[in-house]
């Protein structure tokens, strides 16, 4: 059987409906079943799981705080401890390959954090800071995605400018000893594109980012053994012939890594790019509805299937994908569960 956990928006400020945590397993027939809410503190927003899958760790958007769920038998989570860790809105959170560090990253915080794992689940100390300055003294850059490379020795870590900053990607070096991380590459967007996330292709030598206000998609060749990156080629997130307000928001590579693919909001869409299998470059090959409203995230199954969560409709829309044509197919297959930003499947 498999098992999902979404993350919600549960507040007044995010004109949220999500009620808190929620445990769902997965029916043959492909329907959802819920098993458990868990009211958690505000915004439980995104999702991770430890590298055994015993343990459930989730960061709590627009404040400060980190927690730790124990994943039981029946596969409901069960509350561990909460930290405070000082950096404002985390939004995004993952353990690294020992097992041995939690790391977060905070948007107006702009930093990353390394947590102290601790052999029983729980969140220990912050042990280690990584800051993206500002403009100024006291500004910082606004960072939102904290994202591995496939070899878990370098960081992708998407930032903003929000004014105050710089909008850029860096690689960070991991010390996977001490938890800290050092800089070995950065690229600087124009103004106003503002990065907001990457995703890795299986070969990890391919980068793909998403600009959220330029409604870009860009393409990077990468060196896993030094950390260095190389911009190589810009594509629009949105047909030519839009001309009204988009964000784009998520971006993923296929399983069979032969497609990139990227969300976005208020156009309601997903870009489907092909990749060029020697050299890595994308063309468009469609744009697809996403059947509800500002999908903010989407992720594939085990099952090759893609699921969108469509926060401000309250939905997660299932979607056959072809992956020698890209089309986007829709199942009969929706799930209404309020205020939707991350899906984290399990066995």
């Amino acid at each position: 059987m498999r098992y999902a956990y979404v993350g919600c928006r549960t507040t007044k400020e995010r004109n949220a409906r999500g009620e808190g945590l929620k445990t769902y397993e997965i029916q043959p027939d492909g329907s959802w079943k819920c098993l458990q809410c868990l009211e958690t503190e505000p915004n439980p927003s995104f999702q991770t799981l430890d590298g055994e899958g015993k343990y459930l760790y989730s960061v709590h958007g627009d404040i400060t705080k980190v927690s730790s769920y124990r994943i039981l038998k029946d596969h409901t989570l069960e509350h561990i401890n909460t930290i405070d860790i000082g950096g404002r809105n985390p939004v995004d959170i993952t353990v690294d390959r020992n097992n041995k560090h939690v790391i977060v990253a905070t948007l107006q915080g702009g930093t990353i954090y390394t947590i102290d794992r601790k052999n029983d689940g729980s969140l220990g100390e912050v042990i280690a800071e990584f800051t993206y300055e500002g403009k100024e003294p006291g500004k910082v850059s606004t960072i939102h995605q904290c994202l591995w490379d496939k070899k878990k020795n370098f960081l992708f870590a998407c930032a903003q400018s929000r004014v105050n900053g710089y909008g850029q990607m860096r690689a960070l070096r991991y010390d996977h000893e001490t938890g800290q991380f050092t800089q070995t590459a950065q690229f600087l967007s124009r103004t106003w594109d503002e990065p907001r996330h990457a995703a890795v292709h299986p070969n990890n030598l391919w980068v793909y980012m998403c600009e959220e206000k330029g409604n870009k998609v860009l393409f990077f060749r990468f060196d896993d053994e030094n950390g260095t990156f190389e911009a190589l080629q810009e594509l629009t997130t949105v047909p030519e012939t839009v001309t009204g307000y988009s964000d784009a928001s998520e971006v993923m590579v296929d399983p069979s890594g032969k497609f990139v693919l990227v969300s976005n909001r208020y156009t309601d869409s997903i870009a489907v790019y092909r990749i060029d299998p020697l050299t890595g470059y994308m063309r468009n090959v469609g744009f697809y509805p996403c059947l509800g409203k500002t999908p903010r995230f989407f992720c594939f199954g085990d099952n090759g299937k893609c699921y969108v969560a469509n926060e401000d409709s309250d939905t997660i829309i299932e979607f056959d994908f072809d992956n020698m044509t890209g089309a986007l197919i829709p199942t009969l297959n929706i799930v209404h569960t309020g205020s939707p930003v991350c899906i984290l499947f399990a066995d």
